[in-house]
């Protein structure tokens, strides 16, 4: 009776803890699938986001077609002449003036000799005549003096106006040039800058969604850790429940060992149960010191000689630096170390 109460209570408690075990199993397997299915398609948008990076357009410079305008200045002094240089005396009214007196006087003199006239007289009608012929000659000069200064001023304000055109029309060639120019610049950094923030965009989207995948993967793992942490746990608990129950048959008080798991290495582990993970210094590469915990043991980051134990970057520490009570040997001979007894969280980086 006792062998058959010994073998139901230890088949009893081992079928529980076996159907526990396997359901445990099957759901951290499914979450272990999300993880994978999380970590290919943030590799994948990684991928993306370097093919978008090399294909970038490159910094330019908005200047680089803009020339001189120096052709276009223009030397307007040929315009220019003095317009009082070929002003001069009014010699031809002063000739004229010399002829016609020269002439009075001859007709003069004439008359008189033929008359018998005396010598007085026709000395008067001469002088009268001069003085006659000075005056007619006096108001021509009068006259062509003035008409000369009247072109001259004439001619210094068309001077002046044509001077005035001339600087008005190519002030205005050279401000359409330079609105041109100015127009490109600006023209050429507004399409620069769309483009740009337009990949920068993408580019945040991108590292937005690999960001997501990153976590969800993080989340997967850690859900599935806890759930093989949890269900090893109560299937050790049934089996140490089904030992204890059989004991008065067998007789004596059961000694029952605690269960330990070995996981590959998960992110940010908070089980319920032991979990050991692989903190050998042999079995790790790329070792750096990045920090200390608050009870000061030393926190490394690393990656994994064998891809086995993980593919990535992770925080943790060296397995011969933390206290013996936190550290078993493995199958395979190399440390494990169980991190919820420290201060120290083992994830990936």
């Amino acid at each position: 009776m006792g062998a058959i109460s010994t073998g139901v209570f230890l088949a009893g408690s081992a079928l529980m803890a076996g159907g526990t075990y396997a359901a445990a199993s099957k759901q951290s397997n499914t979450q272990k699938k999300l993880a994978n299915r999380a970590n290919d398609r943030a590799n994948a948008l990684s991928a993306e986001m370097e093919e978008l990076e090399l294909a970038r357009q490159e910094v330019i410079n908005p200047y680089d077609d803009v020339v001189s305008l120096d052709d276009m200045i223009v030397d307007n002094t040929g315009i220019l002449s003095n317009p009082f240089a070929s002003l001069g005396v009014a010699t031809q009214a002063a000739k004229f003036q010399a002829e016609e007196a020269d002439i009075a006087l001859a007709n003069t003199l004439d008359l008189l000799a033929a008359t018998g006239a005396s010598a007085g007289g026709a000395t008067a009608l001469a002088q009268a005549a001069l003085q006659s012929k000075r005056g007619v000659s006096a108001s021509l000069e009068q006259q062509e003096a003035q008409n000369n200064k009247l072109a001259a001023q004439g001619e210094q304000f068309l001077q002046q106006q044509q001077m005035s055109e001339a600087r008005r029309f190519q002030e205005a060639q050279m401000t359409e040039a330079q609105r041109m120019q100015q127009a490109d610049v600006f023209g050429k950094e507004f399409v620069y800058g769309e483009y740009e923030r337009r990949e920068t965009e993408r580019l945040n989207r991108l590292q937005a969604q690999i960001t997501g995948q990153v976590q969800a993967e993080v989340t997967a793992t850690q859900n599935a850790n806890n759930i093989m942490a949890s269900g090893i746990s109560a299937s050790t608990q049934m089996l140490g429940a089904g030992i204890q129950a059989a004991a008065p048959f067998l007789g004596g008080t059961p000694q029952v060992t605690p269960i330990t798991l070995t996981p590959n290495p998960g992110v940010g582990i908070t089980p319920t149960a032991p979990i050991y993970t692989g903190s050998d210094i042999r079995l790790k590469k790329n070792i750096k010191l990045i920090g200390r915990s608050n009870s000061g043991l030393k926190i490394y980051s690393f990656e994994y000689i064998d891809k086995k134990y993980g593919s990535h970057t992770y925080q943790g520490v060296m397995s011969n630096e933390v206290p013996k009570e936190a550290v078993i040997k493995g199958n395979d001979g190399y440390d494990l170390v169980d991190y919820s007894k420290l201060d120290v969280e083992f994830k990936r980086i």
